[in-house]
Parts: C-alpha cells; sequence; structure tokens
C-alpha cells in the first residue's frame, strides 16, 4: 500500500516541486533570498504528503497497538482469573488473530483517503 502511495502520488508531487525548484533559478533578478524562498514554497507540498502518510500510518500502527494490549490485558485477566495457560494461549492467539483481520480490512479505505488528501495537496 505505501509502495503504491509512493510510486501513484507522492513522485508526482516530487516531481511538481522538483520542477518548482528548478523555475525559482530563472529569474535573473532575483536576489539569493528570495531564491530560497521560492524553493521552500516548492517544498511543502511534499513536506504536508509526507506528514500526512505518516501521520495516517502512526494512527494505524496505535489502533492496532491498543487493540493488542486488549488482548493482552484479557490473557492477563484469565491467567489471573485460574484459567490454563494453553486456553489462554489459544485465546490471546484467537484475539490478536481477530485484531490484525479487522485492521486489514482498514487498509483500503484508509488508502482511499489518503489518496484523496495527496490528491489536494498542493493545489
Amino acid at each position: 500500500m505505501v509502495k503504491n502511495l509512493e510510486r501513484e502520488n507522492i513522485r508526482k508531487i516530487q516531481g511538481l516541486m522538483f520542477r518548482c525548484s528548478a523555475g525559482c533559478r530563472e529569474d535573473s533578478h532575483a536576489s539569493m533570498q528570495q531564491v530560497h524562498h521560492c524553493i521552500e514554497r516548492c517544498h511543502m507540498p511534499l513536506a504536508q504528503a509526507q506528514s500526512l502518510v505518516t501521520s495516517e500510518l502512526g494512527k494505524f500502527q496505535d489502533r492496532l497497538s491498543r487493540c493488542t494490549m486488549h488482548c493482552n490485558d484479557k490473557a492477563k485477566d484469565s491467567i489471573d482469573a485460574g484459567s490454563k495457560e494453553p486456553q489462554v494461549r489459544r485465546q490471546l492467539e484467537s484475539c490478536v488473530t481477530k485484531c490484525v483481520d479487522d485492521h486489514m480490512n482498514l487498509i483500503p479505505t484508509m488508502t482511499r483517503k489518503m489518496k484523496e488528501s495527496l490528491s489536494s495537496v498542493g493545489k
């Protein structure tokens, strides 16, 4: 999913950034500071895009982590209540598998949301 986003969205933004930055150097009357500010403005959409992807992936990882921590808590509670280790291990594995499956099902929606957001970056 990340490779696909990079290939289809981020590279386009990178291309625009490089072309924009090259254009900043075309004005022979611009001061060095003006050229520098122009280049900084050209880099902003890429920085926004990278920040957006990093943030969304971080949220996804946090949600998955919270789900697996919930499974660990349930397993600890079962052990404390006297359940046998093999039974608790099966419950833990089942719970974690459900977390992973549930979160895998979120990936298409998350990807669509990021693509929509990336398409509006820099516009």
